[in-house]
């Protein structure tokens, strides 16, 4: 796949509108969050009608086929505009979803339930994001590769022993207020705060424009990318030109070096990139050629 065409600053482009946004949305009341979380025995906080766990082995994974094109007004970070009925809120109360795996990888156990926020609609939870999470990190492309540093993960249910971090699928309105939308820069993503794991269901959705129509690669990434950080990882940018993006590069606002370091101005996101004119290809997995 050739490169994307760079495209022109974010300054350039945009002018008023990168500084007008964050002084728009610092007006936005600060909400509390209610955080429902397993207690000390391993037993699960209930929260409304159980999610039922007969559920296909293989996760469902909806992909479109890259290539899909954006009106050149859109800006890379920008939520793209087409695809799923975004989940705009939800009850800041959580759930697990059943399901547990074998220990993968050698090394430092890491375990993690997966999660869904009450209220959150989509069409099969246990099979949409509970298999799919498990089968991303599970794969030897993730984080439990040797090369990872000896890292091993394992799923756990509710009942079983308290986890170390917890990947959730959340609304639109509670990553953004968990994740500093309204601080940091103004564009809809996920996190990593402590232990959780938000995962943005309107990016889950919807994807993002580097990605081109490819929500399946994304959603990979999105889990890849988060898990990245409780292990450390921080944020890199673009190291060649026209090679695959890393992981943890901020693949959901661009993956143009120039952009990104165009972001960091309004809210510095831990690590300098430099605006080389670097652009990569997008890439879901932490060693995208493991078993190769």
């Amino acid at each position: 796949m050739r490169p994307r065409r760079r495209r022109r600053g974010v300054h350039a482009r945009y002018g008023w509108r990168i500084y007008a946004l964050p002084l728009l949305i610092a007006v936005s009341a600060l909400v509390v969050f209610q955080t429902v979380r397993p207690s000390g025995d391993g037993s699960a906080t209930e929260l409304l009608d159980p999610i039922a766990p007969d559920s296909p082995a293989e996760p469902i994974v909806t992909e479109a086929p890259p290539g899909q094109t954006f009106n050149p007004a859109l800006f890379s970070a920008d939520l793209p505009p087409v695809g799923g009925k975004i989940p705009e809120t939800g009850a800041r109360t959580f759930q697990v979803l059943p399901g547990t795996s074998e220990v993968i990888g050698s090394g430092q156990l890491y375990r993690y339930t997966v999660e869904i926020e009450v209220g959150v609609q989509i069409g099969n939870p246990n099979v949409e994001f509970g298999n799919l999470v498990q089968a991303t990190l599970s794969d030897p492309r993730s984080w439990t590769n040797p090369q990872g540093g000896g890292i091993s993960l394992q799923r756990v249910d509710a009942g079983g022993p308290r986890p170390d971090f917890r990947v959730i699928l959340v609304s639109q309105q509670t990553a953004r207020e968990a994740c500093d939308y309204s601080n940091g820069v103004p564009y809809d993503s996920s996190c990593r705060k402590g232990d959780m794991v938000y995962l943005n269901g309107a990016r889950w959705v919807r994807g993002a424009v580097s990605f081109e129509g490819d929500i399946g690669n994304y959603q990979r990434y999105a889990i890849n990318h988060e898990v990245g950080h409780v292990f450390g990882n921080k944020h890199v940018g673009c190291p060649v030109q026209g090679g695959l993006a890393p992981v943890m590069m901020q693949q959901s606002f661009s993956v143009s070096n120039n952009e990104l370091h165009e972001l960091n101005k309004i809210a510095d996101q831990g690590t300098d990139i430099p605006a080389d004119g670097f652009v990569c290809k997008y890439n879901a997995w932490p060693f995208p050629t493991a078993g190769s």
